[in-house]
């Protein structure tokens, strides 16, 4: 009897871990969303408002979730300060040390740290521009990772199936 309780046991064990790792990919997916839903709406704050950049995240930085909105805001507050370094320093230092949390891949991370080089130096219309191009790079990305998220998702349930069983046999 303890031998099946611990077979069941393991079995569940090992298939929850399986589907655990399918969650943990479709909340990467949601990460990359939300970071284009974030772009998208400093994109619209440049267009529509003319404003400088600094007060462009504070705008955008009360519409969003956390960590995001401390990513914004602190973005905000060093554009103000601006002292002796310049926005791409700024920029990747706050995306390091904000964002850190999010582990993104690194693919995702250096492009959104990229960003930064062609922000804070050009009129609204080229920042609008660009801005557009990483959107349109981003939803590539996006793109890329919802195909293989049905195909890691299976495949993460059956090794954890897999694995369970593996385990039982060699246990028993």
């Amino acid at each position: 009897m303890q031998q099946f309780i611990g077979a069941v046991l393991i079995l569940t064990a090992t298939s929850s871990a399986g589907v655990l790792y399918g969650i943990e990919q479709q909340r990467y997916l949601e990460k990359l969303l939300y970071i284009r839903h974030i772009v998208y709406m400093l994109k619209g704050e440049l267009d529509y408002a003319n404003v400088p950049l600094g007060e462009v995240f504070g705008r955008v930085s009360m519409r969003v979730k956390e960590p995001y909105r401390k990513w914004l805001h602190a973005l905000e507050k060093q554009v103000e300060r601006r002292e002796e370094d310049g926005f791409f320093k700024i920029w990747m230092r706050s995306v390091d040390y904000n964002l850190g949390e999010l582990h993104l891949k690194s693919e995702h991370s250096i492009q959104l740290k990229e960003l930064g080089t062609y922000l804070g130096k050009m009129d609204s219309v080229s920042e609008s521009r660009n801005l557009q191009l990483y959107i349109d790079r981003l939803e590539l990305e996006i793109e890329k990772v919802r195909e293989g998220l049905a195909s890691k998702k299976r495949i993460g349930n059956c090794l954890g199936v897999m694995s369970g069983i593996f385990l039982i046999v060699i246990l028993i």
